[in-house]
């Protein structure tokens, strides 16, 4: 009779992963290879991930869903302005984020510093679900507003927000101040002048902005 194949989640291989490299100092090498150290079969692997690749991104999607799944969780949360519920994602996707420091600081950065994070593949879905989240709060901007010509492009602001998000990133990353308190100023002193920026900036400066933030904010 053939042994039960042992039974392992996603989150228990997302959760594996992360450990395999902060151990190894080093991404796995092969499905094989990884799926030998976990003790499991390369088809329970299958199930959840294509490649290892795909799992490396996993894993930054995870962060936004945990994420998402707290703040969801809140009853006061339905209720803020789009403000608040903005302050509200980064204040909890940082908190995750300290909590798995030693990964993020391995997946990010490399002998030469922190990588160009605009170009970084793992970050592309987490990248495709926070510009759904914003296009969300910027939509809900919009239907307050009874003017046409004063709502928001939703596919422009949505990119800027993913580029302010990247700004925060990059910051925390360099940020060695106790308990990472300089980030959390930074957070709230960035949101609240990107939404008075966009609720009283012409678009043309708008894309000025996102331009500059791309070209001198993520600079190597």
């Amino acid at each position: 009779m053939a042994a039960k194949t042992k039974e392992v989640s996603k989150q228990e291989i997302v959760s594996h992963y992360m450990n395999t490299c902060l151990e190894h100092e080093v991404v796995p090498k092969s499905v094989f290879k990884f799926c030998s150290q976990l003790g499991i079969k390369d088809s329970q692997f299958y199930k959840h991930f294509g490649s290892l690749d795909i799992l490396a991104k996993e894993v930054w999607l995870a962060f936004h869903e945990n994420t998402m799944k707290a703040l969801e969780g809140d009853q006061q949360y339905e209720g803020y302005d789009r403000r608040s519920k903005l302050l509200a994602y980064y204040f909890s996707f940082f908190e995750l984020i300290t909590l798995n420091r030693s990964y993020v600081l391995f997946s990010l950065k490399n002998q030469q510093g922190i990588k160009s994070l605009q170009s970084l593949s793992e970050l592309s879905k987490l990248r495709a679900v926070f510009l759904n989240f914003a296009t969300t709060l910027i939509e809900a901007g919009n239907e307050e507003k009874k003017i046409s010509f004063t709502k928001h492009n939703t596919q422009i602001f949505s990119e800027a927000a993913w580029a302010q998000f990247l700004f925060i990133l990059k910051f925390n990353l360099e940020d060695d101040s106790p308990g990472f308190e300089k980030t959390d100023v930074a957070i709230e002193k960035s949101i609240n002048t990107v939404f008075d920026v966009f609720d009283h900036t012409p678009l043309e400066n708008v894309i000025d902005l996102g331009k500059f933030m791309a070209k001198e904010l993520f600079a190597k």
